[in-house]
């Protein structure tokens, strides 16, 4: 909740009050403290990180470090930055009309110092939310020193008559405006290495350095840079003297399980009311997702440089709703379930988000992400049910016996993409082993999630070649693994 602006309006009338000056990294260092004290949550919504990089992010804070979060696409790295803002003071005087945020007590600009000097007391101050004091710049090689520090402004010099060494000719780039606010530049490494070379004197001095004209401005920031490792090989690298000024270098990462991948996932998805009351989703389906996600950051077939973001599961889950919705409003339900068969909703949420490597370019990207998808299921599968690869002693009974015996008898199943939620069940529903394998290894599961899991079972022995499955124009069918050979002696 913000509160009031404070109502001091002069330099006189702030001098009188409380108020005492502090550099930001003084400033974010002390707050810091306080919520440590209080055992406040200072990074809110961000999971899996409680342990590892959230305390090396705060002891660089406290350590009144410039930051280099480094690590993946998807991984937080700008959040954590943006977040930042709430270890601010709230409110923070400036002088009227000042380009860079000048504190009225701490001048740093002629333009400040000169109507302080002209004015004294009476210099009207105004005051600058938190909100703010955060500046974001993505490097990309079309980026100038301009741009970032400032050039001199040659119709000021014409129409001030002064020379081009004139602080007041300057126009101010990104970083000077920024003053006594975090400055955040994202890919690093995409800076042209001169542009980076700029940046030296403002991480260790403040020095500003404009078409060879030294400014002694000792700018207050709080640098907070981001970087992907893939860069520095493919597009470029952070140089090495701009590292050494970088206090803390913060390694960043995946979530390392299911459940924690599914907290972000579900904290990112934004589903509309419309389609939150329309589609049921079992936790099955969220669960099996996350798994299609871990198996890609663990394919042969994609570059794990490039990472996998965790935008691809929070698409993935996206579209995986919404091939559910569409069903129902084509089928003019008014509730519906979503099906396993629904997750080849999800292949266009992957393809775009996934680097290939060669063998997998040859592949073909829908494939890589068709077999993702059936490697999510194999790999679930054990967490439920026995594990098939243990049972497979010639002449020894598995639980599996009954259910692949009524499909030698019952020859095929078939479900289709567009069946309503009553011809789905049913289907299903006519295959009673599969209710008895339910009730003997998930009893507890609930009657709106056993329709999925049943799908389940079957996608299961399929990949674990039990059962044969071919892809129809319109959904997919189910059969004995014996029934093709046998049909070639009919």
């Amino acid at each position: 909740m913000t509160t009031k602006k404070p109502s001091t309006s002069t330099l006189g009338a702030l001098k009188k009050s409380s108020y005492t000056s502090q550099s930001i990294k003084e400033e974010l260092a002390l707050n810091l403290r306080n919520k440590l004290k209080n055992k406040e949550n200072v990074f809110e919504g961000i999971w899996g990180y409680e342990n590892t990089v959230i305390p090396e992010l705060e002891r660089a804070i406290l350590s009144k470090h410039n930051i280099n979060l480094l690590g993946l696409r998807g991984q937080a790295k700008t959040r954590l930055a943006r977040q930042m803002v709430s270890l601010l003071n709230e409110w923070i005087p400036v002088v009227e009309g000042s380009e860079i945020n000048d504190d009225p007590l701490n001048p740093i600009s002629i333009y400040a110092k000169e109507i302080i000097e002209e004015l004294g007391d009476k210099t009207p101050i105004n005051w600058l939310h938190r909100s703010d004091r955060y500046f974001e710049k993505l490097a990309t090689p079309d980026v100038t020193i301009a741009d970032l520090i400032g050039d001199v402004d040659p119709i000021k010099a014409a129409n001030l008559k002064l020379s081009y060494d004139n602080e007041k000719v300057i126009h101010f780039g990104m970083i000077p405006r920024a003053h006594r606010c975090i400055f955040v530049i994202n890919e690093l490494p995409d800076l042209q290495a001169r542009i980076q070379v700029s940046l030296f004197n403002i991480l260790q001095e403040g020095d500003l350095q404009i078409r060879g004209f030294k400014l002694r401005m000792p700018l207050d920031l709080q640098f907070v840079f981001t970087a992907n490792p893939e860069d520095y090989t493919n597009r470029g690298s952070i140089i090495t003297p701009l590292k050494d000024r970088i206090g803390s270098q913060i390694l960043t990462h995946y979530p390392y399980d299911i459940t924690i991948s599914k907290s972000i996932t579900q904290q990112e998805t934004n589903l509309d009311e419309v389609q939150e009351k329309l589609v049921y989703v079992p936790e099955l389906a969220k669960d099996l997702l996350e798994y299609i996600v871990f198996q890609a950051r663990e394919s042969e077939y994609i570059d794990q440089k490039s990472g996998i973001s965790a935008r691809m599961s929070i698409t993935a889950y996206q579209n995986l709703v919404s091939t559910a919705d569409r069903r129902a409003l084509i089928g003019g339900a008014k509730k519906t379930s979503v099906r396993l068969n629904d997750f080849m909703g999800i292949i266009p949420s992957i393809t775009g988000k996934v680097e290939l490597v060669y063998e997998g370019e040859q592949e073909g990207a829908d494939i890589v992400a068709y077999r993702l998808i059936n490697n999510g299921i194999k790999e679930i599968f054990p967490d439920l049910f026995p594990a098939i690869e243990k049972l497979e002693k010639e002449g020894e009974k598995t639980p599996y016996d009954e259910l692949l015996q009524w499909f030698f008898e019952e020859s095929e199943i078939t479900i289709l993409d567009e069946s309503s939620e009553k011809e789905y069940k049913e289907v299903l529903n006519d295959i009673k082993p599969l209710e008895n394998l339910i009730n003997k290894y998930q009893p507890t599961t609930s009657k709106e999630d056993r329709p999925f899991l049943k799908e389940l079972i079957l996608w299961a022995l399929v990949e674990y070649k039990k059962l044969n499955k071919s892809k129809l124009e319109d959904g997919y069918s189910f059969k004995d693994t014996l029934s093709n050979v046998l049909s070639g002696f009919r």
